[in-house]
């Protein structure tokens, strides 16, 4: 089964850190986390995202198109990366998940690929 880790992080806990002082145990954790899993032979693709200031936001109001610069301001958290993995069911990809080195991974099954 097919199934998407989405990793959110706060602003304020991402700058934290990035802090000098933080940033290399940090990164370490994310090394060693993508690691794991590219050595599990799980990994269907996976990719980091630029900071939520480079995003445009597409939602349609009474059928217009309304586009925002960056992400929604009530969103506390924001997403960091994705990682599309092929594991046997839910309980293994939150197993996965619990293994990443941030706090919030949103983790949903995917639907079969379009043909």
């Amino acid at each position: 089964m097919s199934y998407t880790l989405m990793f959110y992080e706060s602003q304020e806990d991402f700058a934290a850190r990035m802090d000098p002082a933080r940033q290399q145990e940090y990164l370490a954790g994310w090394t060693h986390y993508v690691h794991a899993l590219r050595q599990s032979g799980i990994v269907v693709f996976g990719s980091g995202l630029h900071a939520p200031e480079t995003a445009a936001t597409m939602k349609r109001r009474g059928g217009e198109m309304a586009v925002q610069d960056g992400p929604f301001p009530e969103t506390k958290e924001q997403l960091g990366g994705i990682f599309v993995i092929d594991v046997p069911d839910l309980d293994t990809a939150l197993e996965w998940a619990a293994r990443g080195p941030v706090d919030t991974v949103e983790v949903r099954e995917n639907l079969p690929a379009l043909k």
